[in-house]
């Protein structure tokens, strides 16, 4: 009797671990961060509705279909306060149940965007009754005293609500999705952040911020003081590192001071919402940031949001979100995703401009900072010519999800994106000197000259062993070299056949040092499968890659391309 009740318990708890490992969670791996889902490394393929679009069973009945046709395995989809409790305490659901069924009857995965108490910065999406009723469920207010159309972050009522109603959809996806796991990732709130300044002016407010800053915050900022943001490690040094005061005695008088209190008040807040959720069914969490661009103050944009520069701020007062994601509308994907890809946050772009290089983008996005996931916003009105596209990019991606998720954390690939501004890229592995650079710096396409802007570039470079390679993208020219190599400078410019040009520029030569040259062999266009393993399309070489000078893929084209190299001298 003792044995059987030993092994019933036993049975028990092996059967409690057995669902947290189906549920879809984080791992580590390496300086990775990996999705899993279905019990294996998931990288999001995604696309985000628009606001309004998932608010009608037609909408979501005709739009699913089109994005799986598109090429999408998830889609993220907002879930509306106000529709989901449109009278106090009384809750429907069936928008939720229409979206995870079609998303199960075309094979997606979804990111639910929960939008509460606020959306980009307002508080639009809070039911009718909750906003009548501005006495229980106050305002936030300006340096000027004007009401405004955001609710207060210290308010306990405001939160007491937006709690149990998202602690009531949590459970809902739990009753209905724990054993399938089409529920991938939430979002916590929209773009929060306050707007018309940097903090709420409101008698709560005042009071909090001329109060003494939390022991736990301090205690955070301290152990953790030689990793801060910079920005952040500067203001609080020029204070001394004051570890007892208000927030001004702490980190100065200024606009900057006041959006770190924004921020740490959000991020509480933030943080209760984030505990219901971990209580009742544990997937992932984040929360998403309108970007501090264009030169604008805090206040200007929705200040204290889940912004780079306040990642520690974030981390204190919410430890149980797991990213802090940003919303790119303004270019320069570069450098915007590098801000948000840190030692202590990985990337995933929930919601980015929708135009025709969002492919080349996912390509920079995983090869380059081992990305969670991407996905363009306003997906389900995306034109014919860009939905082919980004199919042809998210198909190629879906190839290769199991060797890039096999590499992750690695240090063994890297992101390529070009535009006509930023055309090259060197790249370094083991004694190889790697030269990729946009398709259009060849001479042989009308269109790098006829004046019309280059579209991007990009793609990925994944060393598979010493001397073997993925390269895959989309309009890329990939040239190799040894690190020592002492090119020869040929006498003329070459023409577009490797000849030299007619009337071509004599260049002066220089002797060649008797090192090893890195020559081009085989290279392969291949498709990959779910397995991994590599399968044979065709042999490029001649024309294809120039008599053997460089591997290529065209901008009208998303290829992937398995490349082996040799040495000889």
């Amino acid at each position: 009797m003792i044995i059987n009740k030993a092994i019933f318990i036993s049975g028990f708890f092996l059967s409690i671990f057995s669902q947290a490992q189906q549920i879809p969670h984080l791992q580590k791996k390496g300086t990775a961060t990996q999705l899993i889902v279905d019990q294996k490394p998931f990288l999001i393929l995604g696309g985000e509705l628009g606001n309004s679009s998932a608010s009608s069973f037609q909408d979501i009945e005709r739009d699913f279909p089109k994005l799986q046709k598109m090429g999408l395995n998830t889609v993220l989809v907002p879930a509306y306060w106000d529709l989901i409790e449109p009278e106090e305490g009384s809750f429907d659901f069936s928008l939720i149940d229409k979206s995870i069924d079609q998303a199960r009857k075309n094979s997606l995965k979804i990111v639910f965007l929960w939008f509460g108490a606020w959306k980009n910065s307002m508080t639009c999406y809070a039911p009718l009754w909750l906003k009548k009723d501005y006495k229980k469920y106050p305002r936030a207010y300006s340096k000027l005293g004007k009401p405004l159309e955001i609710a207060s972050s210290f308010s306990d009522n405001v939160l007491n609500a937006d709690n149990k109603v998202f602690g009531k959809l949590i459970k809902h996806i739990s009753d209905i999705d724990k054993t399938q796991g089409t529920v991938v990732m939430i979002q916590v709130e929209n773009e929060i952040g306050m707007l018309e300044g940097a903090r709420d002016y409101s008698k709560e407010a005042n009071k909090a911020f001329n109060s003494q800053v939390s022991e736990g915050l301090m205690n955070f900022l301290n152990k953790n003081k030689k990793e801060l943001h910079p920005s952040l490690l500067e203001k609080w040094g020029k204070q001394g590192f004051k570890t007892k005061g208000n927030w001004q005695e702490i980190f100065g008088n200024d606009l900057y001071t006041d959006e770190l209190f924004t921020a740490y008040s959000y991020a509480q807040y933030v943080e209760k919402l984030a505990k219901t959720a971990r209580s009742i069914h544990n997937i992932p969490l984040y929360v998403n940031a309108a970007m501090n661009s264009r030169n604008r103050q805090p206040g200007e944009y929705p200040a204290g949001g889940p912004l780079a520069h306040l990642i520690d701020i974030w981390h204190a007062g919410a430890p149980n979100i797991d990213m802090l994601s940003p919303d790119l509308y303004d270019g320069d994907f570069t450098t915007w995703s590098a801000k948000y890809r840190l030692h202590n946050n990985p990337l995933f772009v929930p919601e980015i401009k929708m135009t025709q290089n969002n492919g080349v983008q996912a390509f920079y996005a995983f090869g380059e900072h081992d990305a969670i996931g991407y996905s363009p916003f306003s997906i389900e009105n995306n034109s014919e010519e860009g939905s082919k596209r980004l199919s042809e990019a998210y198909s190629k991606l879906n190839e290769l999800m199991p060797l890039l998720t096999k590499y992750q954390g690695e240090g063994q690939s890297k992101g390529l994106l070009f535009d006509q501004k930023n055309s090259e890229r060197m790249i370094s592995f083991d004694d190889l000197k790697i030269t990729a650079r946009h398709f259009f710096l060849l001479p042989w396409d009308p269109r790098a000259k006829d004046g019309s802007i280059w579209p991007e570039g990009g793609g990925l470079i994944l060393r598979l062993a010493k001397d073997e390679y993925i390269i895959a993208g989309s309009g890329i020219v990939v040239e190799f070299e040894k690190e020592n190599e002492k090119k020869e400078v040929q006498a003329k410019d070459l023409g577009e056949d490797g000849f030299a040009a007619q009337g071509g520029k004599s260049q002066t030569q220089n002797n060649w040092n008797g090192g090893k040259r890195a020559g081009i062999g085989p290279v392969d266009e291949v498709s990959i499968d779910e397995n991994g393993k590599i399968n044979y399309i065709r042999r490029l070489n001649g024309d294809q890659t120039h008599q053997g000078r460089h591997v290529r893929i065209g901008v009208d084209d998303f290829q992937i391309l398995h490349v082996k190299l040799y040495e000889y001298q």
